[in-house]
């Protein structure tokens, strides 16, 4: 029996806006186009093409039948685990997030071992009046680079009187990329698991710190009955009605990289440029692929743990040389993917990269 998006790929008419738009395609041996015309007709497919892809979600957005290509690759990943060739980065990932609940298999114990480092005692969601939660994300609460970002936004969130509380090691998760991988049996558990605890707290509101996170909880969790947002969407009204102020200038030149799963996926492109406009000298630059056309990092779609073979230039290489050529002092976001993936170039041309909350922690 063929499934919605097998059904779904025998309407492709193969116009080829998928390929055209895809930041793979053309550099790789990854082309959307074909893999969706093998699909119709039933063709092999080699096995490590379909890791290529980043999820960016580009081929899905300007697709005129709905074919959803992205949607078709998945399917593609689900086939490839089920039959057991997967690729050993991925399958430690999937192995990790079973265990840990985590892809890096870090001990769910330290889910919340940022909080040490925040100027206020934070509290559990159960706790809190509002019953908004802070919604973390596994590379924010795990990896040292990224741990600074739920740091930075308890601390503004609290200055600006904005009542939150987390879950701790009882938040798994969230099952974004699992979900892209292919396991959608494990996406299952994890959905099912923090459902629960949302369930059982009460919750009401969600802020999710990681544009990944949001997306999942958003779009995929069925109808949770809460509001999701990214913390730039409850951040700028904060900014905007004066219940949050900057004090420090900032004399630089930024140039802000749109994460994927933030813009062209949720179209939020404008909090977070209200938010670095708003601050005092600061010259906001845009790149030349830039909202609905940004041009992805490569970190999403399970890319973050799997690295493929590469003898070609990098998204992020490409982002760094244009900020550079714009004369950017440097490179903000607000996505940790995205602050992985493009900083190491970024290292290497002299320019720093920052998630938006690193930026203003520097004007308080």
């Amino acid at each position: 029996m063929l499934t919605q998006t097998s059904h779904k790929a025998l309407v492709c008419i193969q116009c080829g806006k998928c390929t055209g738009s895809c930041p793979e395609s053309g550099k790789t041996p990854f082309n959307i186009r074909a893999l969706v015309r093998k699909k119709q007709f039933g063709s092999g497919i080699t096995e490590g093409i379909p890791w290529y892809c980043t999820s960016c979600g580009a081929c899905t957005i300007r697709c005129p039948r709905d074919v959803k290509p992205s949607e078709v690759i998945i399917e593609m990943r689900s086939a490839f685990i089920e039959n057991g060739t997967v690729p050993l980065a991925i399958q430690k990932a999937l192995e990790n997030t079973f265990v840990q609940k985590n892809p890096w298999g870090r001990s769910r114990n330290k889910r919340a071992a940022w909080t040490e480092k925040v100027d206020f005692e934070v509290p559990h969601v159960s706790e809190t009046e509002s019953k908004r939660l802070l919604f973390v994300c596994c590379i924010q609460a795990y990896d040292p680079r990224c741990m600074v970002i739920p740091v930075n936004v308890a601390n503004i969130l609290n200055k600006a009187g904005f009542e939150f509380g987390i879950l701790g090691e009882e938040e798994a998760c969230c099952g974004n990329e699992i979900r892209r991988i292919g396991e959608t049996g494990l996406f299952e558990e994890l959905q099912e698991e923090n459902a629960a605890n949302l369930r059982e707290y009460g919750v009401k509101e969600i802020v999710a710190l990681s544009p990944h996170c949001m997306n999942v909880l958003k779009k995929e969790y069925g109808d949770l009955g809460i509001k999701v947002s990214h913390y730039t969407e409850a951040l700028w009204p904060l900014i905007e009605e004066g219940s949050f102020k900057t004090t420090r200038p900032c004399p630089k030149k930024v140039i802000y990289h749109d994460p994927c799963f933030l813009g062209k996926q949720n179209n939020i492109f404008d909090q977070p440029r209200n938010i670095l406009r708003s601050i005092e000298d600061l010259e906001l630059l845009e790149f030349s692929r830039s909202r609905e056309t940004s041009l992805c990092c490569e970190g999403g779609g399970g890319r973050m743990f799997f690295e493929v073979e590469t003898t070609y230039q990098r998204n992020a290489e490409v982002r760094v040389l244009e900020a550079a050529e714009k004369g950017a002092d440097l490179i903000a976001t607000a996505c940790p993917f995205c602050v992985m993936t493009i900083e190491d170039p970024a290292t290497e041309k002299g320019l720093i990269v920052k998630e938006l909350s690193e930026i203003i922690m520097e004007v308080l």
